[in-house]
């Protein structure tokens, strides 16, 4: 269940919670500290004089960490205060591209690459005096290289051997491109996490004349590679679900991939049926807009598009048109990675908050609690379906 009075934590504490946002994750982290704070002052007074809950309620769990820069661009991580004997979860958006740093006088926007040197240098400013090192990185630094193909670097498997090796425990992320990447470090705590039920109650919000049912409804993966989730999702929605497969062009490389040449659609019709897109990211786009013409071609009804990830790296101009076309009813995405206050303004788009799951999943794991009740969230959305249903407020 998602309310935390429900759980049974039976464990003390690691050790005194701790939390790290690095440089672009500030606002995720600071929505993640404020229910950190509120529900700790609701639960703190029973635990007030037990010395195993020292510091356990506190007016914030912010840890002041900074990573400065030399004039070089080289750079080092500070702690600005001890970090001795705490259960600490460092938290970092690889994804944030609007962070700069002065480079010999020059702007530079920050890549996924010196996001990750980051938090290794925060890890190295720790110096192994923490109790425990959690890392949460929502987009999986690497996670589109998980697997060789010719004369190929594995980076995403080298990036989690190497936060291992420096201590990280428990590493925390959302809708890996590729779960098996773990096998990267069988020994470790690693968790993939869906938000399979933030989609569905931030669709049942926005849109309130849905009949879920298989007869009005679909649940479409856009490629083969996630089908998973859209299996998943048609089964806890009770609808039928359809695939795309791309037909691509294997003897040329544009952009670093092989082009698509056509998509391809295994399914029922989907004629007068609503229809939800699920796919891990939006990158460019291409993909989400060609599966959606080819739904209207086939007379879908309207049509949304969930994504755990909006990178949206060709701009939203494309999804402007294809919501004025009527291509596109909805897109959702979460705020696990850097959203343009361009894109929360559009009116076709609907931010799914991840920030009290993740709240949860911190202070559940500080106990040393079970969280498989939480990473399976099907009980929570038969109880929003049927609000919905019932016509009360989701």
């Amino acid at each position: 269940m998602l309310r935390r009075t429900e759980r049974i934590l039976e464990n003390i504490p690691v050790g005194s919670l701790g939390l790290i946002t690095l440089a672009g994750c500030e606002e995720l982290g600071k929505k993640v500290d404020d229910y950190l704070v509120k529900w700790r002052h609701e639960s703190g007074n029973e635990y007030r004089d037990d010395i195993a809950f020292s510091g356990y309620e506190k007016d914030t769990f912010l840890i002041n960490a900074k990573v400065p820069r030399f004039g070089s661009g080289e750079a080092k991580g500070i702690l600005g205060e001890s970090v001795r004997g705490k259960d600490l979860y460092i938290m970092v958006d690889v994804c944030n591209y609007s962070v700069t740093y002065s480079l010999t006088g020059q702007t530079n926007h920050m890549s996924p690459d010196d996001h990750f040197q980051n938090l290794k240098r925060i890890i190295a400013a720790i110096g192994g005096k923490g109790r425990r090192i959690n890392v949460i990185m929502p987009f999986l630094y690497e996670s589109r290289q998980h697997k060789r193909s010719s004369r190929e670097s594995l980076d995403c498997a080298l990036a989690l051997q190497e936060l291992v090796r420096m201590g990280a425990e428990n590493i925390i992320t959302f809708d890996a491109h590729d779960p098996r990447v773990q096998n990267a470090i069988p020994l470790s705590g690693f968790e993939t996490v869906a938000p399979t039920y933030q989609f569905i109650k931030g669709l049942l919000r926005t849109v309130k004349d849905l009949q879920i049912d298989s007869d009005h409804m679909m649940a479409i993966s856009p490629d083969e590679g996630g089908t998973n989730r859209a299996v998943y999702l048609a089964n806890v929605l009770g609808l039928d679900m359809g695939m795309f497969y791309k037909r691509r062009d294997y003897t040329r490389i544009v952009n670093g991939r092989n082009p698509i040449v056509a998509h391809e659609f295994l399914g029922s019709s989907v004629e007068g049926k609503d229809v939800i897109i699920i796919d891990d990211m939006i990158s460019s786009g291409d993909s989400i807009i060609d599966v959606a013409t080819e739904l209207k071609r086939r007379k879908a009804k309207r049509i949304y598009a969930a994504a755990t990830f909006g990178l949206f790296t060709n701009g939203l101009d494309k999804f402007d048109q294809a919501y004025e076309e009527g291509v596109i009813n909805g897109i959702l995405t979460t705020n696990l990675i850097y959203q343009t206050p361009e894109l929360l303004s559009k009116p076709y788009y609907i931010n799914c908050d991840m920030s009290k799951y993740i709240a949860l999943i911190i202070d559940t794991l500080n106990h040393d609690g079970s969280i498989s009740s939480i990473l399976s969230p099907n009980e929570r959305i038969q109880n929003v379906l049927r609000k919905y249903k019932n016509g009360e407020p989701v």
